[in-house]
């Protein structure tokens, strides 16, 4: 049993020396596979067409996302929605923009903060995120889902962590010209946007720009409390990020 047991330990490190980034590889993997096998990637035929497929994607979100008015009800499994939440996607664009996000800069935050600190801390900030949205919309019954919260957090730990590391961005108003800027300038510009466009969501939830906002916070606060007083990153590979300015 003993030599059983460090055998499999050295398996798993070995895995992980040659997988800089299994939690986020494994993220991605897991939220790619339970959005393709879901009735909202249209590839299962099994959920049927037309308004039978509609249907299964309405109780699908209401099981598996955040429904705000149903979260304090004291139901254990609406408890568990938040964490649930981060995995389900509602669009093919929804999930790759997530996704795209999530392999550009959690890659290297998971180097820097370790294995399981960074699981831990990918799904405590997510479900913060997202209960922090359901509270300040505690009476919405429209269904909360995807990984935005959890992928905002990594956002604000990225900044604190890299802020001099240059990042390829598209911006709309510049025709989607890719411009390259330091970590610094494209991450609080796009939490200038996320705030501007909660500001603006009079009507309810739609866009969850308010759990963006917390993650990124929690995230950046995260980074601070841990990292303080130990020497940032200043600068990292060329090749190492690009991506959108939005998530």
């Amino acid at each position: 049993m003993i030599g059983n047991g460090r055998d499999a330990i050295a398996k798993v490190t070995a895995f992980l020396r040659g997988h800089p980034a299994p939690v986020t590889y494994g993220i991605i993997a897991v939220c790619c596979v339970a959005f393709v096998i879901s009735p909202v990637s249209g590839l299962n035929p099994s959920y049927g067409t037309g308004a039978r497929l509609l249907t299964a994607q309405t109780a699908y979100f209401e099981r598996w996302g955040v429904v705000p008015a149903e979260l304090f009800s004291g139901s254990p499994r609406a408890a568990l929605t938040p964490a649930t939440a981060l995995f389900v996607h509602g669009s093919w664009l929804h999930l790759l923009g997530n996704m795209l996000f999530l392999y550009v800069f959690g890659a290297m935050v998971e180097e820097r903060m370790g294995h399981i600190a960074y699981a831990l801390f990918y799904l405590v900030s997510g479900y913060l995120a997202l209960l922090g949205y359901a509270i300040a919309h505690a009476d919405s019954d429209q269904t909360l889902v995807g990984a935005s919260g959890a992928i905002s957090a990594v956002l604000g730990a990225f900044l604190y962590l890299f802020p001099d590391a240059r990042v390829t961005s598209l911006f709309p108003f510049l025709f989607f010209l890719p411009l390259r800027f330091p970590a610094w300038v494209v991450l609080p510009f796009w939490v200038a946007l996320q705030w501007a466009a909660a500001g603006r969501d009079s009507q309810g939830p739609g866009v969850a720009y308010l759990a963006h906002l917390i993650g990124f916070s929690l995230g950046f606060l995260y980074a601070w409390v841990r990292y303080r007083g130990r020497a940032r990153v200043r600068t990292v590979p060329a090749t190492a990020t690009e991506g959108d300015s939005q998530p």
